[in-house]
């Protein structure tokens, strides 16, 4: 492909005069971008440092950096990078990202690069059509003088006054744009070429300069809301956020994975043969990361055998379980007694036994979550639900409202936390409004309201948009005070304080466009993705991409033949992907939108190269896997696939 980054270093008469009587310098070279990615470094920063030396020119220092013009990403490289004794600060880059280095350096700025190619386009100018809204595509023509920005009547062509004494005759303050137009480009011996262009009118019709540039800050400010990065993607929840939750019937047959945590999976202590009933534990926890597994129905173990499991795309060991219809409770399903009669010991034993985990995410084991190494002072409940096309959460904040307090309660009593923080996006009003209503009189728990955007419930990023914090690199949120919990898993905490319920079901959203009637549900674990979706009418047709989860980070499905987990928040059937996976450009848009403020474009390439160490260095680790990298992509690179071989070698690794 073209290299589209047009900007090269100054010719070396052009640098000896740029520099002369200046010295002490820190050169900063941002490393091209809109280019095929093949290379991590360009040439022309040691070009640049090779002719320093010829010039005798000290040299404090240099860097080679990527997208310079990303403003945030820049400040915090520029921290602590500029020597003591540094007078001058060189930079090789387009015009953006020496005005970025000029905002933050707080050191002059030397441009040591041509950012125009006046035969070429500017910029991110990648066509020949042009826009007249921000004048970019003149500034070949005029030599670097913006006839738009500089001139007080943004007249790119046509008559004024003209200038008094150099000076605009509307701002007396200014001097005339035309001027230093005709005085630039007559140094550059273009000044004949340039007039005897034809005469190009300014379209005023267009948008102008000053409305262009506000909404640009302001789209830019509104984009660092809260926490950096973050994608729009749509949200299509008007499929199913208005249907209120339905008991699913009960299956004629149940397969309840070992693995449904994060951990160790459980080990099966029954038979084929053996009776069972609802609530009795099946599978036993295989270590402190690990949790116990339950029966959701009543009936007879036909197997122990593996089973494919939704989320790893393998079988995994599993217990079949026959149902007999009458859904007959063990006898450990008992009540545990007032709240206020609990030990934080106690509570947490209960948690532990009944097989409780995150419901929202990885199933983190919730018994080890809320016994912190660290103090904690606040509870962050997670009502997001940030994933396109899910309502199961957004059910459970209308239709158990009540039991939501309960379970905060339950977790303030066991870490001793201060306060207790519930968080709903925006986009589900009447949620915001029952719950604000059922906190009014609780002195330590309170409603937050978060813009909606993706993805906001994973638990860095909620930390940093509600408390402020950031949460260190391969820390967790204990490190900062905080303990986050899913929606979900808080009703299932009151649910087995109050009732003594094990984790045996849960809400999940069957939706999509691809499915007739979308809805959501009351889910026995272990019930067949096959059942729920002939349930809901099947599929509008049979070009279509199942996963477990949401669009962004559920899981494809290669069968129907799979069992509701404790941690399946939505069956969706959506169209299939027939993109094609193209060359890497290093547009930045993946920096622009990562949330962890990592560079996933590295990540692909270093995957390639099986340069884990690389990888390592550039903190894969820190990854949550949002794939607003992969969604934002021009190329369409499975970005995911690379992180997710990057992590498990690193794993390995000695």
């Amino acid at each position: 492909m073209e290299n589209y980054t047009k900007y090269k270093l100054k010719s070396n008469d052009e640098l000896a005069s740029v520099l002369e009587g200046k010295d002490n310098l820190f050169v900063i070279a941002c490393n091209k971008c809109f280019k095929e990615f093949e290379t991590v470094d360009e040439p022309d920063c040691d070009e640049f440092l090779k002719f320093a030396a010829e010039q005798g020119k000290n040299v404090t220092g240099s860097a080679k950096l990527d997208f310079l013009c990303n403003k945030m990403h820049t400040e915090n490289k520029l921290q602590d990078l500029i020597p003591e004794g540094t007078e001058n600060v060189v930079v090789i880059s387009c015009g953006l990202g020496i005005q970025t280095v000029a905002d933050l350096a707080g050191k002059p700025v030397i441009a040591a690069s041509n950012t125009l190619n006046y035969r070429g386009h500017h910029g991110m100018a990648l066509t020949k059509k042009s826009c007249d809204a921000c004048a970019q595509c003149y500034l070949n023509v005029t030599g670097g003088v913006c006839p738009i920005v500089d001139c007080s009547k943004s007249l790119v062509n046509g008559q004024c006054g003209g200038a008094k004494n150099g000076k605009c005759e509307v701002d007396p303050n200014k001097d005339c744009a035309w001027e230093k137009i005709y005085q630039r480009l007559e140094k550059q011996g273009r000044l004949e070429e340039f007039l005897n262009q034809p005469v190009q009118v300014r379209d005023f019709s267009k948008v102008n300069f000053k409305v262009i540039n506000d909404y640009v800050k302001s789209i830019r400010d509104d984009r660092l809301n809260g926490y950096y990065g973050g994608v729009h993607p749509s949200e299509r929840k008007e499929f199913s956020e208005h249907i209120a939750l339905k008991k699913f019937p009960d299956p004629k047959t149940v397969v309840i994975s070992m693995s449904q945590h994060l951990g160790a999976p459980a080990n099966p202590i029954v038979e084929v043969g053996d009776t069972v009933k609802v609530g009795q534990k099946i599978g036993e926890a295989a270590g402190f990361i690990s949790a116990p597994v339950h029966s959701s129905v009543s009936g007879t173990v036909v197997a122990v055998e593996p089973r494919m499991h939704g989320t790893r795309g393998s079988e995994v060991m599993a217990v079949v379980i026959e149902s007999d219809g009458k859904n007959t409770l063990h006898e450990s399903v008992q009540p545990h007694g007032d709240l206020d009669n609990l030990t934080p010991d106690e509570i947490i034993d209960i948690i532990r036994e009944a097989g409780i985990v995150g419901m929202g995410g990885a199933g983190f084991p919730t018994c080890v979550k809320l016994k912190p190494a660290k103090p904690v002072d606040t509870i962050l409940l997670n009502g997001c639900e940030c994933e396109p096309l899910l309502t199961a959460d957004h059910r459970v904040l209308l239709e158990f409202a009540d039991d939501i307090i309960f379970g905060l309660k339950a977790i303030l009593k066991t870490t001793g936390a201060e306060k207790g923080i519930i968080v709903i996006e925006d986009n589900k009003p009447d949620a915001i409004e029952l719950m604000q209503e059922k906190v009014a009189n609780i002195g330590n728990m309170e409603v937050f309201v978060a813009r909606t955007k993706y993805p906001q419930g994973a638990e860095k990023t909620l930390i940093k948009r509600v408390m402020g914090r950031k949460v260190p690199s391969g820390g967790l949120p204990a490190d900062v005070g905080v303990v986050v919990d899913n929606i979900s898993t808080v009703k299932a905490i009151s649910d087995a304080i109050q009732t003594g319920m094990p984790l045996v079901e849960r809400v999940a959203t069957v939706t999509g466009e691809k499915i007739k009637n979308p809805g959501n549900f009351i889910i026995k674990i272990g019930t067949s993705v096959r059942e729920l979706i002939d349930y809901c009418g099947g599929f509008t047709d049979d070009d279509v991409l199942v996963k477990m989860g949401g669009p962004m980070m559920g899981f494809p499905q290669s069968t129907l033949d799979v069992p509701m987990m404790k941690g399946s928040n939505g069956i969706i059937a959506i169209d299939t992907d027939e993109t094609k996976e193209q060359p890497c450009i290093k547009c930045g848009r993946c920096v622009d939108v990562c949330p962890m403020e990592l560079s996933p474009l590295y990540f692909v390439k270093y995957a390639k190269e099986e340069n884990w160490q690389g990888m390592k260095d550039m903190n894969v680790m820190d990854c949550v896997e949002c794939r607003c990298c992969q969604y934002i992509c021009s190329s369409k690179i499975p970005i995911i696939d690379s992180i997710k071989a990057g992590k498990n070698a690193i794993r390995g690794m000695k």
